[in-house]
Formats: structure tokens, C-alpha cells, sequence
């Protein structure tokens, strides 16, 4: 039995200015939400950062400081992964199943893209516990949300926890996808 939805929560309440575009573009005729094309602002940053980004290069590859990334790269994984789950959901788009791939595909197609068009190796195609933690994230969330909407709140920021801690225990103990689930070469 499923539970009426009800108007979008408050961990949803600022995408009208800022969101993943792909989702954005892919839901409806959602065009309001591509917030930078109104606002050169955002790709003025964006490229601003990127030339940082490249000239200190050799600095953010130090061991230290690339874990301290991938910390700060499984929270964000985390945060975007709820918020695309939960606009989905509140959008009503697709149903359970598509809040889950939405919160996913929001989570981590960005830096999907990114290592994509980088030339490296992605996080995804790796053995590391990358988007098996968002996916459960995700799933728990959506199921709280069928099931218990009135704690829509508590459980979005409960499983943003669930998966950013799930993410740092792979991280920090070296947690790798179990060897059954690992396709073989032929």
C-alpha cells in the first residue's frame, strides 16, 4: 500500500536554484531549474576552479590529501544521492524504483563523467564500495518514505549518514566488492 505523496520537504525545497542538470533535463520539462543559464556567475566559478584544479594538480595527488578527498567525495555522493532520490519521489516521477536509480545516476554520474572525460580510471569500474552504499542509502530512504512519510526529515539526514559511513568505512578499512559479485574476463 502506498502512502500519498505530499509537497516536497525541506531537503528538496532549494533545487529550484541548484540541482544535477541531467536529472533536471531528464524530468518533465523541468528547463526552470538549469539555474546557470540565467546566472554566468556559476560557470565563471566553475572554470575558475578547474584552472586552479589543474595548476595544483601535483598538491591535491598527495596521498594525505587525495583520501581526505575521497572523504569529502563520499559525503557529497551521499547528499546528492538523497536529494535526487527525494526529488524524484516528491516529483512523482516513476515511481519507487526510478527515486532509487535517480538518486544513484545524481549521486554518481558527475564524477562518472568527470574520470570519463579525464581519462582515468572510474570509481565505479573499480573493485572500491563506490555506489553499492548509495544504492542501499537510497533504497532505505525510498522505503521510509513509502512506509513512514511523517519522518521523511529525520530519515533523509539519517541515511545521508548511512551512506556517508558506509562510504568511510571503505574507505579507511580498504573495503572492496565482494569477490562472487565480480565479473570475470572471458
Amino acid at each position: 500500500c502506498r502512502v500519498p505523496r505530499r509537497a516536497p520537504s525541506p531537503t528538496c525545497a532549494s533545487d529550484q536554484h541548484r540541482g544535477d542538470v541531467t536529472r533536471d533535463l531528464t524530468e518533465r520539462d523541468n528547463f526552470d531549474s538549469v539555474f546557470w543559464a540565467d546566472a554566468p556567475i556559476y560557470i565563471l566559478v566553475a572554470a575558475i576552479a578547474s584552472i586552479i584544479t589543474f595548476y595544483a594538480e601535483r598538491t591535491l595527488s598527495q596521498p594525505q590529501l587525495f583520501k581526505a578527498i575521497l572523504y569529502i567525495d563520499g559525503l557529497g555522493a551521499a547528499l546528492f544521492g538523497i536529494q535526487g532520490a527525494d526529488k524524484a519521489w516528491h516529483y512523482d516521477f516513476g515511481g519507487s524504483a526510478a527515486a532509487i536509480i535517480l538518486g544513484v545516476v545524481t549521486a554518481i554520474g558527475g564524477g562518472l563523467i568527470r574520470d570519463v572525460l579525464a581519462g582515468r580510471k572510474t570509481l565505479l569500474m573499480s573493485y572500491e564500495l563506490y555506489a553499492i552504499p548509495v544504492s542501499l542509502g537510497c533504497m532505505l530512504y525510498v522505503l521510509l518514505l513509502n512506509y513512514l512519510p511523517e519522518l521523511a526529515i529525520p530519515g533523509s539526514i539519517t541515511c545521508i549518514l548511512v551512506i556517508f559511513l558506509f562510504r568511510s568505512a571503505a574507505i579507511y578499512w580498504n573495503l572492496k566488492v565482494p569477490v562472487m559479485f565480480i565479473s570475470r574476463k572471458k
